[in-house]
């Protein structure tokens, strides 16, 4: 039974990671979370510590230390732009650290952490999640399979509707959440460079505060992407039926079935970081670039290979990020 401490007890993601650590039979001492709206961890820790200012719990933390009681492992589920110094805190205490998406918001912070790492002995793990569901597992076996010189052509188009509360929260803030592609794009970026292997170019069409297109070449794929959190960028049919979400994935002009087998997937991830086969920082890199780059890049409007729904967007909206 391993120890555990978690930041960020109240967001949307904590539960899933709450459940993992259940599920592994293991143990939470303590969270911190300067929201206290946490009644779900009467579900799974009742007995855990809990505290709203981190000097406290930075406190008990030391108190368990000093008491035989080390943590193992530190979860993070923090806002974006905090998990560098979280992960920091996990690694100083002498913790493992288990960390969601993005793991950082810039490439530096990343190659920072990698030196910490090798200081420390501690790892850190990224949740990328993607990577263990079943059918990008089929899809990358299939990949592997094939002809080693096919350059696939692939689409992602992902739509998530979000309310005027987005833009007032932290996710709304780019020096926070890293803007649209990182806040929602990341676990994609992910998923594309485990498929398809190194970007070779990354070009970005359109990105602004609500939406973002681009062109990707891998090693083994062009990929054309959109990602958008307004619901009047939904396709028409997708509103016909008051969908608030749309997402599609394509190969090669067929459809990749991607609805199901998310369940259990954050349970997969401890399981399998607890036998020593999670995904660290370097495998985190390459979407972190890919991220980073897109928010820095000036977006070049209708050139090249553009995503279909771009055409449709650009004609409402600046091509600027602002």
């Amino acid at each position: 039974m391993k120890n555990f401490a978690l930041i960020g007890a109240s967001g949307y993601i904590a539960p899933r990671h709450l459940k993992a650590i259940k599920d592994t039979d293991n143990v939470l001492l303590a969270a911190y979370d300067p929201f206290d709206s946490v009644g779900i961890m009467d579900s799974y820790f009742p007995d855990a510590a809990f505290f709203v200012e981190f000097e406290r719990f930075d406190r008990h933390i030391d108190k368990l230390t000093r008491k035989n009681s080390p943590l193992d492992y530190v979860s993070i589920c923090s806002p974006n732009y905090l998990h560098d110094s979280h992960i920091r805190f996990g690694l100083r205490i002498g913790a493992n650290v288990i960390c969601e998406k993005p793991l950082v918001l810039k490439t530096s912070n990343a190659e920072s952490l990698i030196a910490l790492e090798k200081e420390t002995g501690k790892k850190i793990n990224n949740i990328l999640q993607l990577r263990l569901h079943p059918n990008i597992i089929k899809l990358k076996e299939k990949i592997a399979a094939g002809d080693p010189n096919k350059i696939y052509d692939f689409d992602l188009t992902y739509i998530t509707s979000r309310g005027n509360w987005y833009y007032t929260s932290w996710k709304g803030d780019v020096s926070k959440s890293g803007g649209i592609a990182t806040n929602i794009g990341i676990h994609f970026f992910d998923m594309l460079s485990f498929l398809f292997g190194d970007v070779k170019q990354n070009v970005v069409h359109l990105h602004t505060h609500d939406r973002a297109a681009g062109y990707m070449e891998f090693s083994r794929a062009r990929v054309r992407w959109f990602l958008s959190i307004n619901a009047d960028t939904l396709p028409e049919a997708a509103k016909q039926k008051n969908m608030r979400t749309y997402r599609s994935m394509t190969l090669e002009g067929e459809e990749i079935e991607f609805s199901d087998g998310f369940a259990d997937l954050h349970t997969r991830s401890y399981q399998e970081i607890l036998k020593g086969n999670g995904f660290g920082v370097s495998d985190a890199l390459a979407s972190i670039r890919i991220a980073n780059e897109i928010r820095e890049a000036q977006p070049i409007g209708l050139k090249g290979e553009y995503h279909p729904l771009c055409k449709l967007q650009i004609s409402k909206h600046p091509f600027s990020k602002k």
